[in-house]
């Protein structure tokens, strides 16, 4: 019986690998085969990656920033609301990226949202807009990849730090970050890498224009809607490029940490 259990195991993993790498080898193909006639607009796929870049990586540092104070809450303090906040941090991560873009664009039409997008913005239809949506949608699983991390750390080394007189805050950036800083890598990566193929929000929001909201996913749209199929492979294939890389960095620093380095 264990035999058997494990030949289940194993054959359901070279299953799942073959079907992904399948996926993959169509889009190879389909690119070989495909009617390049179409010359790919280098100008195009520069801007397109260098605004993925930058959008994703401000908006990730954004994410980080307030995902740490409120990962570390929900991790060590219990207090009146606290289900009800862990619950509605959970939102952006099951609600549809359309309809967290759709509310966002209806909230810019209400006085406070016209107030807010006339001192801080624009971000309707702009590179603002692409930042403001990739950071609703990341906040959720910044902070519970956050609470993951900072659970593992064993409060005991607070508590032994805090008899020694540092304060909470002290506890925390000497400690606390120090102890628990692969994770809180690990966390940006798959953050970022999650901000860099964001599409729903983006496009309900910031809209799909070329050279001016074109991230690589909304790249993808515009060629597909064109029937550009040579291009929108050429953006698929970075797309998956960067998404990979991104997991093999973040499998490495566990790796790192399982070694003790």
């Amino acid at each position: 019986m264990n035999r058997i259990f494990t030949i289940i195991l194993i054959i359901t993993a070279i299953i799942v690998s073959i079907s992904l790498l399948a996926l993959i080898a169509g889009i190879v193909l389909e690119l070989v085969t495909s009617d390049s006639s179409k010359a790919l607009d280098t100008g195009e796929v520069l801007f397109a990656v260098k605004l993925s870049l930058l959008t994703a990586t401000i908006s990730s540092i954004a994410a980080l920033l307030v995902s740490i104070p409120l990962a570390y809450l929900l991790s060590r303090y219990n207090f009146f609301g606290k289900t009800f906040l862990d619950t509605l941090l959970d939102l952006p991560i099951v609600l549809s990226p359309i309809a967290v873009g759709a509310m966002l664009l209806i909230f810019f039409n209400t006085p406070v949202g016209k107030l807010i997008n006339n001192h801080l913005g624009p971000f309707v239809f702009e590179v603002r807009g692409i930042i403001l949506a990739q950071f609703i949608i990341v906040l959720g699983l910044s902070v519970r990849l956050l609470k993951t991390a900072f659970d593992g750390v064993d409060p005991e080394y607070e508590n032994l730090a805090r008899t020694l007189g540092y304060n909470r805050f002290q506890v925390f950036c000497r400690v606390v970050i120090p102890i628990a800083w692969r994770g809180v890598l690990a966390a940006f990566l798959l953050v970022w890498a999650r901000a860099f193929g964001e599409f729903g929000a983006t496009l309900t929001l910031a809209g799909a224009m070329a050279f001016k909201t074109e991230t690589i996913p909304v790249a993808i749209y515009l060629k597909f809607e064109s029937t550009d199929i040579y291009s929108m492979l050429i953006f698929i294939l970075i797309l998956i490029a960067v998404s990979l890389t991104t997991i093999f960095a973040v499998r490495s620093v566990k790796i790192f940490h399982c070694c003790g380095i």
